[in-house]
């Protein structure tokens, strides 16, 4: 009699060993692929760290890898801080993972005024110092995050070199309602930032993200999206925290004192 070669067992078999098969390529490739991705992740933050700084502008036409790579290297000069001190720290910023810092309870704490709703910060941060081809210090980028409407939004602050004057606020990971909230990505936006002052002549936080006309066309007034209240919102409480005290405040008044020099 011959043998049923659709048995449930030789079917089995077969299944088992696909998946095996699947499980041992998917494995392999994660691997493989895995220091490409990464490569790959760390250029994507730098090309934004460099349009922040108004050193590529995507306007422009493609950016090579090339171009990015070498103007990062020329100009800017990732370090690590200690966000309750303010002083820089041993270590390798660019790479450094604060998301991933602020998830460990060894590294991170539950911040006391959770305004941009982050839950756990990171106890150091990376700020970028880009400087100009006879070594002056031109800005200061400073990586900020806090919750919208329906995400973390995380960007990329640039400041002038007086630790006051916006020169860019860049997003570059957000999942905001398109055609609303995801407007924090628009360039038209974006440059209502250039030129902006965070601070009052007392050093009081001043900037507003605002849709009454009158304060957002004044030095520290910035138009708020329109139809998007709770991102617009979001932005403000994101500059609130990390241009406070449990964020960057005691590295900016180290800065401010000759800190950078």
């Amino acid at each position: 009699m011959a043998s049923n070669k659709d048995s449930f067992g030789r079917t089995l078999f077969v299944v088992v060993g696909l998946c095996l098969i699947c499980s041992v390529l998917v494995s392999t490739a994660a691997v493989v692929l895995k220091p490409i991705q990464q490569e790959n992740k760390l250029l994507d933050k730098q090309k934004y760290i460099l349009e922040a700084a108004s050193l590529i502008n995507p306007k422009e036409g493609k950016i090579t890898k090339k171009d990015i790579l070498s103007k990062y290297e020329q100009y800017v000069d990732a370090r690590l801080v200690d966000l309750t001190t303010g002083e820089f720290v041993e270590g390798d910023a660019n790479l450094y993972d604060q998301r991933k810092a602020s998830r460990d309870t060894e590294t991170s704490s539950i911040p006391e005024n959770d305004v941009a709703s982050i839950k756990r910060v990171a106890d150091k941060a990376v700020v970028y110092l880009v400087r100009d081809d006879e070594g002056k210090l031109t800005s200061v980028i400073l990586p900020v995050h806090g919750y919208g409407l329906w995400s973390t939004m995380y960007a990329f602050l640039a400041l002038e070199a007086d630790l006051n004057t916006v020169q860019g606020l860049v997003y570059y990971d957000q999942g905001e309602t398109p055609g609303l909230g995801g407007e924090v990505e628009n360039p038209k936006w974006k440059a209502l930032w250039k030129g902006k002052q965070l601070f009052d002549a007392q050093g009081n936080l001043a900037i507003s993200v605002t849709k009454n006309p009158t304060v957002a066309n004044s030095v520290h007034g910035v138009d708020a999206l329109s139809g998007a209240t709770l991102t617009s919102n979001g932005v403000q409480h994101s500059l609130e925290f990390w241009l406070g005290k449990e964020g960057f405040a005691s590295f900016i008044a180290k800065a401010r004192n000759g800190g950078l020099s």
